[in-house]
């Protein structure tokens, strides 16, 4: 069996001229197989190519990052062997993001629970199938919830408008993916920003102001600042950063990573907000010990 693949990531990760804090995290990145030990799931709309942990902790290294949270992505479904794996050769630096439905047992929870996971992801986006079963994710996050996870939620800006009240129905920390993807090309006035602002003026709502490359029109991607400084502007101290590597289905502009942590103090334009985002919010929320 084929699948249509995505574009490579940009592994020629130059020097950032931004030098993040120590224990600065990468709150939102994958690994990718490599497929041959850990196969891509048969209903994935796409195989990308290989982008394994050691791939991963070369851009890290050459970044100045020595954290990360992987996320759990499409290609792989709902087998985490591929991100378990990765977590548990990390020495505590990584933790986890699954994607789980309500087939798993308790003691699947558990055991990803004490393998570092701490959070699971639902996609809402059309192009990765669209919505989940609204009812089965529902179970699933009151399964989950004891053990303190919270819910990360990857949707566009129409997923944001359509789906408001049924995210409002959860009294858990939940963490949205790429501030929502809204376009800037349609303004910061546009429903779906003004939607997630409301959001955050919520105690238990998060965002990763990552995915600068999506919703941007083009490089350097100055035109996502605003969308993010407007996130941190209301919740400074739930606000995550993540480089999205391998950036999979990237269909114009494929990023240098080094890039992206350069709008860090374009988005933070202070020392201690840096701080907050790349280190402090991400220890809290995700149990990384000083």
């Amino acid at each position: 069996m084929t699948k249509p693949s995505c574009m490579p990531p940009d592994n020629n990760t130059r020097t950032p001229r931004f030098v993040a804090p120590a224990n600065a995290c990468d709150a939102h990145c994958h690994v990718f197989g490599p497929h041959a030990q850990f196969p891509y799931a048969d209903t994935a709309t796409y195989w990308p190519p290989d982008a394994g942990k050691d791939a991963l902790k070369r851009v890290h290294d050459k970044l100045g990052i020595s954290r990360a949270v992987l996320v759990q992505a499409s290609c792989h479904g709902r087998d985490n062997r591929a991100m378990m794996d990765a977590i548990a050769t990390s020495n505590g630096a990584y933790r986890g993001v699954c994607m789980a439905d309500d087939t798993f047992t308790d003691n699947d929870f558990q055991d990803l629970h004490e393998g570092g996971v701490r959070g699971i992801r639902f996609n809402f986006v059309t192009h990765l199938g669209g919505a989940p079963n609204l009812e089965m994710m529902e179970r699933v996050l009151k399964r989950v919830k004891p053990f303190g996870w919270h819910l990360v939620i990857h949707v566009n800006a129409e997923d944001i408008i359509r789906y408001e009240d049924f995210f409002n129905r959860f009294d858990m920390d939940i963490v949205v993916d790429h501030m929502g993807r809204v376009p800037t090309s349609e303004g910061v006035g546009q429903k779906a920003y003004q939607i997630l602002l409301d959001f955050m003026q919520r105690d238990n709502w998060w965002v990763k102001v990552c995915g600068s490359e999506r919703i941007a029109i083009s490089p350097p991607f100055y035109d996502a600042v605003p969308y993010a400084q407007g996130l941190v502007e209301v919740a400074p101290d739930r606000i995550l950063w993540g480089t999205d590597y391998p950036h999979p289905n990237i269909k114009k502009h494929m990023p240098n990573d080094a890039d992206l942590l350069d709008l860090v103090p374009l988005i933070a334009r202070d020392e201690a907000t840096q701080k907050k985002i790349l280190v402090d919010n991400p220890a809290r929320l995700y149990g990384f010990d000083d």
